[in-house]
Order: C-alpha cells, then sequence, then structure tokens
C-alpha cells in the first residue's frame, strides 16, 4: 500500500509547499530551472521539508532522467553503474540522499562526472555540507539551504490529507491540530504518518483527529512511527540536554540509544565537540581537548569500538563544570555589531606596513605589552562608541572566578568586573 506522504508528493513547483525563498516567482532556484539550465547543487535542511520532491520536480519540469542512490546503501559500485549508464543519457540528474555518509573516495568517485558534465548532481543532507563534502565536490555544486516548516506549510498540508480523503470517500476532521504539529516538529513526512495511522486505525468513513486521539496511536505506534529514524533530532536534543544539566546517566543512556540506532558516530562526536565549547567553555578547558581527541579517534576507528570513547568523553562533558560565557560573549558582541555597524578600528592598534600609513598616524601611540610589568599595559581596544563595554562576563565556576579577580586587577573596574 502506497504510504500517504508518497500519495501526496507533488509533482510540480505550484504544488510544492515552502522554499518560497528558492521556488516562489523570479526565486534563484525556479529561475535556474525555468531557464532549462541547473548546476549540481546539494540540499541542506531538516528531515522532511521536501528535499527529495523538489529534486525530483526538477527532474520532471525539465524531463531528464533521474536515477537516485541512497548513501546509507549505496557506493563506489553503485555510482560508477550510474554514471555509465547516464554516459548513454542526455543531461541525466543523479540524486544522493544522505549524501553526508558518503566517505571521501565515495564522494571522488564523482568528481569526475561532474566535472565533464556526464551528470548533474543533487545531493541532500541534513548536515552542514562545509564539514561533510569534500572540498573538490562543493566547489562544484551550489548550496541551497531549506528552512524548516511553520505552522502555515504543516496546516496546507493538512488540508491536503484532508481532501485526499475526501477523494476517497472518507470524511476526515481535524477539530485539533496542536498534538500533529509537535508530533511532527516541522517534518512534513512524520505529519502524514501520523495523519494516516490515526485515520488507518478508525475503519469508519468519518473520522475526527483530536490531541487526544493523535496521542493515543502514535505511542502505540512508535516503532512504526519511527522506522526511518525519524526521532534522530528528538535523541541528539536529550543527549545534549542530559550532558548540560551535568547527568551522565541521562547522556550515556541517549547515546547508547543512538549507537543502537545505527547513528553516524562522527555525528555524535562532532555535537560533543560543539558542546565543549558552547556549554562547557573556560570553566573546564580540557573539555574542548577531550571532546577533539575524541572526534580524531572516532574517524580513525569506526564502530563498534569508538563507542567506548563515545562513551568516555559524553561522561565526561556530562560531569565537567559548565559555563556559555564565550558563547554568550560572541552573541553579545555581535548583537553591539548589528546596533552599531562596522565602527573604524582606532589609529594607535591599526597596522602601518607603509610610510604613508604610518605618518597618518597608524600604530602611532600603541603600547607594546611586553615592554610592561606582568605584559600588561592599560590601553583602549575597542572603537571610540563601545569604549568601556563590557561583552564577556565570567561564569561562576572556580576557573571563571579566578579570571574575574584578574580581570579586576588589570582593568580597575572599567569593565564593570
Amino acid at each position: 500500500m502506497t504510504p500517504l506522504a508518497e500519495l501526496l508528493r507533488p509533482a510540480t513547483l505550484d504544488d510544492y509547499i515552502g522554499q518560497q525563498h528558492l521556488v516562489g516567482e523570479g526565486a534563484v532556484l525556479r529561475t535556474l530551472i525555468e531557464s532549462g539550465r541547473i548546476p549540481s547543487m546539494i540540499f541542506w535542511g531538516p528531515p522532511g521539508i521536501g528535499k527529495t520532491t523538489l529534486a525530483m520536480i526538477i527532474s520532471n519540469t525539465l524531463q531528464r532522467p533521474f536515477h537516485t542512490l541512497s548513501a546509507i546503501s549505496s557506493g563506489v559500485k553503485e555510482v560508477r553503474e550510474v554514471i555509465e549508464q547516464a554516459k548513454q543519457e542526455e543531461n541525466a540528474i543523479l540524486f544522493i540522499d544522505e549524501i553526508h555518509r558518503f566517505n571521501k573516495s565515495q564522494q571522488d568517485s564523482l568528481l569526475g562526472a561532474v566535472e565533464r558534465g556526464i551528470i548533474t548532481l543533487i545531493g541532500a543532507t541534513t548536515e552542514n555540507p562545509s564539514f561533510e563534502v569534500i572540498s573538490a565536490l562543493l566547489s562544484r555544486c551550489q548550496v541551497y539551504v531549506l528552512k524548516e516548516f511553520g505552522k502555515a506549510e504543516m496546516e496546507q498540508l493538512i488540508a491536503a490529507a484532508v481532501k485526499h480523503y475526501a477523494n476517497q470517500g472518507r470524511t476526515v476532521e481535524v477539530r485539533e491540530n496542536e498534538a500533529l504539529m509537535r508530533l511532527s516538529g516541522g517534518d512534513a513526512r512524520k505529519l502524514l504518518n501520523a495523519i494516516e495511522l490515526v485515520v488507518n486505525r478508525d475503519k469508519g468513513d468519518s473520522v475526527i483527529i483530536d490531541n487526544q486521539k493523535v496521542v493515543n496511536v502514535i505511542q502505540q505506534n512508535m516503532a512504526f512511527y519511527d522506522r526511518q529514524g525519524e526521532m534522530h533530532y528528538d535523541i541528539i536534543s536529550a543527549f545534549i540536554k542530559s550532558m548540560r544539566g551535568s547527568d551522565p546517566n541521562g547522556a550515556v543512556y541517549w547515546l547508547a540509544r543512538m549507537i543502537e540506532g545505527g547513528e553516524d558516530p562522527v555525528f555524535i562526536a562532532r555535537r560533543m565537540l560543539i558542546f565543549a565549547s558552547e556549554d562547557v567553555s573556560n570553566a573546564n578547558p580540557n573539555a574542548l581537548l577531550l571532546a577533539n581527541a575524541c572526534f580524531e579517534a572516532v574517524t580513525k576507528i569506526g564502530y563498534p569500538e569508538c563507542r567506548i570513547t563515545l562513551s568516555q568523553c559524553a561522561i565526561y562533558l556530562a560531569n565537567s563544570p559548565k559555563s556559555n560565557s564565550t558563547y554568550m560573549a560572541l552573541a553579545n558582541a555581535q548583537q553591539a555589531i548589528r546596533r552599531t555597524g562596522d565602527l573604524p578600528v582606532p589609529l594607535h592598534i591599526r597596522n602601518a606596513p607603509t610610510k604613508l600609513m604610518k605618518e597618518l598616524g597608524y600604530s602611532d601611540g600603541y603600547k607594546y605589552a611586553h615592554d610592561y610589568p606582568g605584559n600588561f599595559v592599560d590601553q583602549e581596544f575597542l572603537p571610540d562608541a563601545l569604549r568601556g563595554t563590557k561583552f564577556y562576563e565570567p561564569g561562576d565556576n572556580a576557573r571563571e572566578n579566578e579570571t574575574r579577580k584578574l580581570m579586576q586587577w588589570r582593568w580597575k573596574g572599567k569593565y564593570g568586573y
């Protein structure tokens, strides 16, 4: 039986829901499609927002041969077979789902065909392609960021589902949609799967959907509902929040769930590397070193051995003191830049490589810190309009409390420490 999500898959840009910044009237991707000439490209965005559908629409609109591979189940052999077939065709499109799961040699196998125009590559990824796609391939592709669905797009999908069932002779009334929205989390596939589960459970010609019914049905069918690993983002969120909450038991449980579910270990290690700076930071600088060592180890040894390294790092991060002070300092500075614009660099800390610059006063009055006791001298490093502005507030932990004392001694109250 064809799933509802597949039955409702749009075939034209006019029926496509969302991504109007790319495919709306006059938008960049729509203009390229209408011109009949498209580059190789990568669609980057969360699951269930139409990456595969958009690739299929492009192929249908341009009437080009369309080949599809999944990076989870395909390798170099399958890539080469498609390329050989594409040589006998004209302007073939190769769509690779989850292209971030291809290793370097698999991605290398695409380069020649993309370069010579044998295929037009369309890759889909939920991960930042700057990290996951080799630079040689990335430089030959345009990257388009697809946005997660909001309430308006989800309501359009619900209306489309109701209309579909009406055409089948069944009346579906959605009296409440909060549970559908919450459980789907902006994922169109999850939303339509949920509606399909609720409707299929009710054998009558008239079905009423409310929040309680949705929750009951989904809880009873969780294994089916998550058969494609669609709780991916929920579980990584639980993992991060357990470490942030200093609970090693919660962290190692959610880590085990990801390992049992076949999650990419590099994805887990990268999230811990980010966490070490964002949530532990200078409260324990060694956390970043350990997280980086974990990332390196995971990329070298892989499953199953790397699961032990992941566990070691997760438990260490969970037990570390926490601070988001450096994260907030950068956020505060960026907010000031947006408010004040690109303020000029003070003359005394400008570079003066030429005679003219020196004559104009560049670097004039700069005090070389190493010429002073303690390698410190009081001078101004901010633009005049931001003089005395404090961006960094040390966290309340042993190491950063020492930093606060040092800042107080150095700056004598200038920044309010």
